[in-house]
């Protein structure tokens, strides 16, 4: 299933998105906004794999909150204005619909999202999870080798990724979502948008944190099943 949201200041345009969404049986809609703030606030702490989004809005328009993103998830943009085709390009969104949308067309903008989201997955198979119990980081002007049992959690900040071990943390410029698709899924999980951590190194779950080394680190909504469903596959 790809989640998504809707996001338009038209009432009547979000209802006919809702409706088609619905209608594609590989689409699940998470949420529909009528402006991009809330929107914005909303994927923060729920993490989503498409938005449908509409171009010409008040306060904050499509372009500039495609551009606030540090890891936009995929972009459909919806809008009766064409001459914004070429930002569209250049801000590489899947496709481009043009308002009023007939089911055909988004049918084929959908479609095109899969494909695209299938051969990231592709890749990401080629290119392969680390195989070594070490991985080698580079950080300032050094390269030093981190074994996968000494870390503990690894947090996303404004530009870098900080990653805590038994010793001193080390920050990187690599993103953690390239640290959640390459280690081994059966000992790392994402619990929130800023956070990845050991499952071996958690000592106790407690409401909606988790304890690792004296460090109380939040689940957020969008990984809290996923999460739950790892820890209760382990009891």
């Amino acid at each position: 299933m790809i989640k998504c949201i809707a996001v338009d200041d038209e009432p009547l345009a979000l209802e006919i998105m809702e409706d088609y969404i619905r209608k594609v049986p590989f689409l699940t809609l998470a949420g529909k906004f009528e402006n991009a703030a809330t929107a914005l606030r909303f994927i923060q702490d729920e993490p989503v794999d498409l938005v449908f989004l509409d171009i010409k809005m008040p306060d904050i328009t499509g372009i500039q909150f495609l551009k606030s993103l540090k890891y936009p998830p995929l972009v459909v943009f919806t809008t009766a204005y064409g001459e914004y085709a070429l930002d569209g390009f250049n801000l590489d969104v899947v496709d481009y619909l043009l308002k009023p949308v007939p089911f055909e067309r988004f049918l084929k903008a959908a479609a095109k999202v899969s494909e695209v989201l299938l051969a990231s997955q592709q890749k990401g198979g080629v290119e392969g999870a680390w195989v070594n119990d070490y991985i080698f980081i580079k950080t300032e002007y050094k390269i030093i080798k981190i074994n996968l049992e000494d870390i503990l959690f690894i947090e996303a900040l404004k530009d870098y990724t900080k990653i805590y071990t038994h010793n001193l943390p080390v920050l990187t410029l690599r993103s953690l979502k390239s640290f959640e698709s390459r280690l081994p899924a059966d000992k790392f999980i994402r619990v929130h948008r800023s956070y990845l951590v050991s499952l071996n190194k958690i000592h106790c779950v407690e409401k909606n944190t988790v304890m690792i080394a004296n460090q109380s680190i939040p689940i957020s909504d969008g990984y809290r099943e996923r999460f739950y469903e790892v820890i209760n596959r382990n009891s």
